[in-house]
């Protein structure tokens, strides 16, 4: 039989058949010995294959090819990578300039590592009801660097009820994943485009103005026909898993594009004589965060490691 993965909970998978019926499944052993060094060998959105028992339990047995999901490194494992979810139409990062705050760096990170997997990603600033004016300013500037490289960017308030309507029908027809740090307010824009889903919210931590994880497992939802929610956990930090050192600027889309004038072909961006890119960073054509994002990911893999607090 088979179906999609549309929950995750550990060891046990909800799959929803071509019926339209959920079929709890577990997942065979030797899944482990097919060379997947993930945490979750099987993710939300996945296509399954499934075997049903005679005593009523399930397992799924194979997983059909994905078209594109977003991993990131294990925090805890190193070696491995952990699969937020699979085969999605669009990803919706959703970041905050204040309470708390996202570091550009986490953001560039998740935007590398979607290019490298073909996910669109649509930047969502959320809880703009409570800043301040260097806030809004701040927020104003990140719009105009992110929409100058090619992403798009929504302004939204669960509060006020601003940007609700234009995210939700650019869900409209797709499976989109929500995705940010913990304390964004992913919850509460679920609530407000799906008033139906129960997704509980949570308070910002007051001691260290960080956000209380409220989702604690993967899950999609139907919220329109055809048209689905994948709500994550919020992720402290993201290691991007499986790039070499040569092929990281590719995933930075203005770096890229730049990239075709440098004098030599395998620039690393760094030191080299006739870099565009660095002549471009010179002259303020690309922004200096997203150049100190680069250089990061680069350090990451030249030491195996990657910052949690990013």
């Amino acid at each position: 039989m088979q179906g999609t993965v549309i929950k995750s909970s550990g060891s046990v998978y909800g799959v929803r058949a071509a019926d339209g019926t959920l079929v709890d499944c577990r997942v065979k052993g030797n899944f482990r010995l097919k060379g997947i060094r993930s945490t979750n060998p099987v993710a939300v959105g996945d296509h399954v294959v499934f075997d049903m028992r005679e005593d009523g339990t399930a397992y799924i047995v194979d997983i059909l090819e994905r078209k594109n999901y977003i991993v990131r490194k294990a925090s805890n494992l190193s070696k491995q990578s952990h699969i937020l979810a699979a085969n999605l139409d669009l990803c919706f990062l959703i970041v905050t300039i204040s309470h708390p705050a996202t570091a550009t760096t986490f953001i560039d990170r998740f935007l590398a590592s979607a290019e490298a997997y073909r996910v669109p990603v649509v930047l969502v600033f959320n809880k703009i009801d409570l800043y301040n004016d260097a806030e809004r300013d701040e927020l104003e500037y990140l719009t105009a660097l992110y929409e100058s490289i090619g992403y798009r960017c929504l302004h939204t308030s669960a509060v006020e009820g601003k940007g609700i309507a234009e995210l939700k029908e650019m869900m409209r027809g797709n499976v989109s994943l929500l995705a940010g740090n913990s304390g964004v307010g992913k919850s509460s824009l679920v609530n407000a485009i799906a008033p139906e889903i129960a997704a509980k919210t949570g308070e910002i931590s007051k001691t260290h103005d960080t956000g209380m994880h409220t989702t604690t497992y993967t899950e999609m939802f139907e919220f329109m026909p055809d048209s689905y929610i994948v709500d994550t956990p919020g992720v402290k930090g993201f290691g991007t898993y499986d790039m070499e050192v040569e092929e990281i600027s590719h995933y930075f889309v203005e770096f890229f594009e730049l990239s075709k004038d440098c004098r030599y072909g395998n620039c690393t961006h760094t030191h080299e004589p006739g870099c565009a890119v660095l002549e471009a960073l010179e002259k303020g054509e690309i922004a200096p965060s997203r150049y100190q994002s680069y250089l990061s990911m680069l350090e990451d893999k030249e030491e195996g490691k990657y910052r949690v607090s990013e």
